[in-house]
């Protein structure tokens, strides 16, 4: 399929920019990346030098694009409460000022004990941290927008994995990139369910809902349901996945984040997010299911044999 219309992502260098720049080319779209620093590779990708914090860099980029993929986050969880807000209103400006529909890719981070253990599209958001109420702030933002004419999608899902280490639970606390996996720490009891998102699916997902533009609400969201695995079960996919029957199981250190916390911003948010894994929180996803004819997902064996040969653990 070939297309003349472009698309914009924003944060091209990270986990899910990368893998929304590599779903929007394959499906014909042109793509432009806006990125901090430009990488040595192309890939057929126009990429733009800039910065998310500068209205001007944004709105530059998003000139003649159909959607923007608001795709960039602070490292490391850092600094959340000065940066995250002002680089979505940027991206508001540039999709009012060109007509382009918003995406967003979205967490659970913004909803409450309140409304679990199944969430719906409609459920309450009543956040119990500041990283949550600031994610149900940008949904906020963007449902005001699109009733003043900027058309949003939203895809919400649980934690990631995937072939590129970014600020996600899996490449940073239950395994270690660029080692072989020889030990899996889970951040609770291993009977503990816990909802995934592989990387290249979420951008799919969007590739293929944008493909529907006229059957999508002007502000319309939708679950992404994912992998819904306890600890065992996951474990033993990695396991298949690593070829390492004898990895050893061990539970992840939360000691060690409350001893070091006072002193790392990451590890502060991280603690702040622990009670994700001590209630078990499911994603609805029979909307999505429904719209694409389908479940949208790799069968697990193979998004984590891909997923840890790009994080380098195994070759």
């Amino acid at each position: 399929m070939s297309t003349s219309k472009t698309a914009l992502v924003i944060g091209g260098n990270g986990g899910i920019g990368r893998e929304a720049c590599v779903a929007f080319k394959r499906h014909g779209w042109q793509v432009r990346a806006l990125v901090r620093r430009l990488p040595t590779e192309r890939d057929g990708i126009e990429w733009v030098q800039g910065d998310a914090m500068q209205r001007a860099d944004v709105l530059a980029a998003a000139d003649g694009v159909e959607v923007i993929v608001h795709a960039v986050n602070p490292p490391g969880y850092r600094q959340w409460n000065t940066l995250v807000l002002p680089m979505l209103d940027n991206s508001i400006g540039a999709a009012r000022a060109t007509g382009a529909r918003m995406v967003l890719p979205g967490t659970i981070y913004n909803f409450g004990p309140d409304a679990f253990p199944l969430l719906r599209e409609d459920s309450p958001q009543h956040p119990c941290t500041e990283k949550g109420r600031i994610r149900a702030e940008m949904e906020r933002r963007l449902a005001d927008a699109s009733r003043a004419g900027v058309r949003t999608l939203v895809l919400r899902c649980g934690d990631f994995v995937g072939p590129h280490a970014g600020n996600n639970w899996f490449s940073q606390g239950l395994l270690r990139p660029g080692k072989p996996v020889t030990t899996f720490r889970y951040p609770a009891d291993y009977s503990h369910p816990h909802a995934w998102a592989y990387l290249p699916d979420v951008a799919e997902t969007m590739a293929r809902l944008l493909q529907n533009e006229d059957r999508l609400a002007d502000f319309e969201v939708f679950n992404f349901g994912g992998y819904w695995l306890d600890g065992h079960a996951l474990a033993d996919a990695v396991r298949r996945a690593a070829g390492n029957p004898q990895m050893a199981l061990r539970r992840f250190p939360w000691w060690l984040v409350a001893a070091m916390a006072p002193f790392i911003e990451t590890l502060r948010e991280m603690r702040k997010m622990r009670y994700l894994w001590k209630e078990p929180v499911r994603l609805d996803d029979s909307k999505l299911v429904a719209f694409l004819d389908g479940e949208p997902y790799t069968p697990i064996d193979e998004a984590l044999r891909t997923t840890l040969l790009g994080l380098g653990c195994v070759k």
